[in-house]
């Protein structure tokens, strides 16, 4: 972070940390009461008069965050006047910004407690290697040499690797619906369930290079209790658990399911219909979009106006006959959705049959083989209408006769007054038709 410019300002200005001059220390010694205290390290920031200052506790492998020591910390980083205190372990939060060791919230009062995963870190650092660039190139070696290190296996910097310890009895539990919201391991799962569509967010994003993140209500991010109730009364009442992620300039969030007691994995994505165009036209449109994807996607059209299920079918039915999802030809289609399903695996762990890499293997494919092609509907712009030729009339053709028809305001506005010559020419016609005027032209 010392060293790579671009780094430090992708990790740090999240936590509204200055863009200036950067220090870092290790093993920094302190005195609290009687106890000699020693951070794993120290993070200063210099702009001008202003100075950030941030306490760092790293923890490797399975080792876990303890709350008295974070305390202690926070403590320290208070008798100083530090800003923050910044924790790095393997614990992935179920939701951005949330820490996953409860404190005292008193000591938040004057110290921001933040986290860092490591999977978290390696993102970042291949996303600003890769993708957003580093400028100088002996800062992108440096960088390049973390990523290297952090992906070691030896490292200590683990990726999700276990859905804790109650999975299978959990899992169990739903199965024989015997699961109750108040069984005391239910809370644990619903967590590892949050902390595992994080990861998978962190994960793609690392390979598209862009930031993905779960998809969360203003109160779910505001108070986390209640996604996880939310999620909880889901898994206790349909065996469902299931959350969303949103990649930026996609056409729709994924959407992912685990049904516990069919054992499937479902992801899925909500498309509008387009606005105009016959039903037929309109399933056209996306079916054309999906080239690529397996026949077995499921679709679904939902019709305007209406509740419930849609007609469903299989891509490769609706190829042959789209027809297949146009239940009532004169009503009008509202949206899509597109749905790829997938064994699920059983396993707490990693690995073949584990649970973990069922759900990370469908959102990677279901992706690279749906949604990256999938685009909005958009209408056409409206075109300029081309000028009409009027075709003048030639002179031989325009008729002077007279009619019976032309009133006398034609005979008025443009019709030249009868010479006396012609007097007995008018005279005889007003005796044989009553009126006589010389007819307007066409």
């Amino acid at each position: 972070m010392g060293i790579v410019k671009e780094f430090s300002k992708a990790v740090l200005g999240p936590l509204n940390a200055p863009a200036g001059s950067l220090e870092t220390y290790i093993e920094v010694p302190f005195t609290l009461g009687e106890k000699r205290c020693y951070p794993d390290g120290l993070i200063r920031v210099s702009r001008g008069a202003r100075i950030w200052t941030a306490l760092v506790e790293v923890k490797t492998g399975k080792s876990e965050l303890e709350a008295q020591q974070l305390e202690n910390y926070l403590d320290i980083a208070h008798e100083q006047g530090f800003d923050a205190l910044i924790t790095i372990s393997n614990e992935i939060p179920p939701i951005a910004g949330q820490h996953p060791t409860k404190v005292d919230k008193r000591k938040l009062r004057k110290v921001d407690l933040h986290h860092w995963s490591w999977t978290y870190l390696l993102s970042t650092a291949v996303m600003q290697k890769e993708h957003r660039g580093v400028s100088d190139p002996e800062q992108a070696w440096i960088l390049g040499e973390l990523i290297r290190y952090l992906e070691h296996p030896r490292s200590g910097a683990m990726e999700l690797e276990d859905m804790g310890q109650h999975w299978v009895s959990i899992r169990e539990a739903v199965t024989a619906g015997t699961l109750r919201a108040s069984d005391r391991a239910a809370p644990e799962v619903v967590s590892r369930f949050d902390a595992l569509l994080r990861y998978a967010s962190l994960r793609l994003g690392r390979q598209l290079g862009t930031e993905v993140l779960p998809v969360l209500s203003r109160k779910e991010q505001a108070e986390p209790g209640v996604r996880a109730q939310s999620l909880l009364q889901g898994m206790v009442g349909q065996g469902l658990l299931s959350g969303a992620i949103r990649i930026p300039y996609a056409v729709a969030p994924i959407h992912v399911t685990a049904d516990l007691r069919a054992g499937r994995i479902t992801a899925s994505v909500d498309i509008d219909a387009p606005r105009e165009g016959r039903a037929q036209t309109r399933v056209n449109w996306l079916v054309r979009q999906l080239k690529g994807a397996p026949d077995s996607v499921r679709l679904e059209a939902f019709v305007a106006n209406a509740r419930g299920a849609g007609a469903t079918e299989l891509l490769g039915k609706v190829r042959k006959d789209p027809t297949l999802l146009i239940a009532d030809p004169k009503r009008d289609l509202r949206g899509f959705q597109v749905a790829m399903s997938a064994p699920m695996g059983v396993k707490r762990g990693r690995g073949r049959g584990g649970f973990i890499d069922s759900v990370l293997d469908l959102v990677d494919a279901f992706y690279a083989e749906v949604v990256q092609d999938l685009k909005a509907w958009s209408a056409a712009p409206p075109r300029m209408r081309e000028p009409v030729l009027v075709q003048e009339t030639p002179a031989a053709l325009v008729s002077t006769s007279l009619s019976s028809q032309d009133g006398p305001e034609e005979y008025a506005a443009g019709c030249e007054e009868p010479s006396a010559s012609d007097g007995q020419q008018i005279g005889t016609t007003h005796s044989n038709f009553g009126s006589a005027r010389p007819s307007k032209q066409p």
